[in-house]
């Protein structure tokens, strides 16, 4: 079986670096505009060309997002981004937009262009559609099933790829295509500004009798009527690699730095090990379970890969995600002492016993034996996020280890 690209998110250069040491072999990522995820912290100029540097100089490769689907107001400034994404020179762009691929073609045609899964790829005629104009590979729309995708790369030559998503979070509509947002709230999901209204509380009220919430599915906390399980398909990575897909897609630009640590390092191994040994892939799959549902979720389901998805994959009675661990940072320097600095993401105190995670699928629980603050200054603990702190860990400590806390099953209010 050939073994695919493992293609994580990076909502900011933290997590770009993270993604690569942790099992990406390329990240994707969003600029200042004109990518489907606003609200992510997204990187500025700068900070995109050292994050490309950094995944060159490790091997990886870097796409950037501007799968907008553009208005008259956006073109203008589309092509001046286009222009400065010349010089920066990414791997690939990830477009929608069929005017904003006429564009990136016009004015950096030496950068590969990959078809976002917003434009709804679903036959392989389409495919064959955008490989005449040039592109280089497709992003599989969600809503369908492995065999659809088998098929689709039997009709195409391999000349284009194909990219598929296998992990994260789902819209409920049409491969991310949804007004809800728009309308509910005024913020545009396909102008990068979604908030999420398939996550909130809905109840049913008749014309006639305003005021009266009638539920629908209900528990006492609300009704969730749009509310998908996330995504999850480490343990049918057999399936997946027989399918003939080039590139395997982890959702997530506005997830931690902990949480693109974990799902890259398992699925780094999920898919080396399926592609090396089945045998070995099977006999690991506990591990593989075990540190999938570290990651912050909603419950898992197959999505549309066997079929249509059942009332099974909806969420009827939360929003939360349920959370084993807790962030609180990653190693930025070791220095001769032992100490380790890091920039304290949550609090945590001296005495506690966490976990350093690493690269290499090693967890180390270490007591933390105490806690300074830059002058050197001895504190119980630290209450405050983005402190920065100096750590002895009485453990062999390298840079980019990630600090966590398991706390067994918490769960979060809505996010995104």
């Amino acid at each position: 079986m050939k073994k695919p690209e493992l293609l994580v998110p990076a909502g900011s250069l933290e997590v770009l670096k993270i993604a690569v040491l942790y099992g990406a072999d390329a990240v994707y990522i969003g600029g200042d505009a004109y990518g489907l995820r606003a609200k992510a912290r997204n990187f500025s100029p700068a900070e995109m060309r050292e994050g490309i540097r950094f995944a060159h100089e490790h091997g990886a490769k870097v796409h950037v997002t501007v799968n907008i689907l553009a208005h008259n107001r956006d073109l203008e400034g589309v092509a001046a981004y286009l222009q400065e994404l010349k010089t920066l020179a990414p791997d690939a762009l990830i477009i929608a937009d069929p005017g904003v691929f006429t564009l990136a073609r016009q004015i950096c045609p030496e950068i590969e262009i990959h078809i976002s899964t917003q434009a709804n790829n679903t036959n392989y005629e389409t495919c064959l559609f955008w490989h005449s104009l040039g592109a280089r590979r497709i992003v599989m729309a969600r809503e369908l099933t492995l065999s659809e995708i088998r098929e689709i790369r039997e009709k195409v030559p391999d000349s284009l790829q194909i990219e598929a998503f296998i992990h994260g979070a789902m819209c409920i509509s049409y491969s991310g295509r949804c007004l809800l947002s728009n309308y509910l709230a005024g913020r545009d999901a396909n102008q990068g500004e979604c908030t999420h209204p398939c996550r909130w509380k809905y109840a049913v009220v008749e014309e006639t009798r305003p005021g009266e919430y009638m539920p629908v599915e209900e528990n006492e906390r609300g009704t969730f009527i749009f509310n998908s399980k996330d995504l999850c398909m480490v343990d049918h990575m057999e399936d997946i690699l027989s399918a003939g897909i080039d590139s395997l897609k982890i959702e997530g630009r506005m997830k931690t730095a902990l949480y693109v640590a974990t799902v890259a390092r398992t699925y780094r191994k999920a898919i080396d090990e399926a592609a090396q040994d089945p045998s070995l892939y099977h006999a690991h799959m506990d591990w593989y379970l075990e540190q999938i549902a570290c990651c912050t979720n909603r419950q898992f389901t197959t999505g549309f890969f066997y079929g249509k998805p059942d009332r099974e994959s909806q969420i009827y009675d939360s929003s939360t995600y349920i959370k084993d661990y807790v962030y609180l940072g990653y190693v930025e320097e070791v220095r001769p002492d032992g100490l380790v600095r890091i920039t304290q993401r949550n609090k945590f105190s001296t005495g506690e016993t966490i976990e350093i995670m690493k690269p290499d699928g090693r967890n180390v629980a270490v007591r933390v034996r105490s806690i300074h603050d830059p002058d050197g200054r001895e504190m119980e603990s630290a209450p405050h996020a983005q402190q920065t702190l100096y750590v002895d860990l009485g453990a062999d400590v390298c840079m980019y280890d990630i600090l966590r806390r398991n706390d067994g099953g918490m769960e979060e209010g809505k996010q995104s």
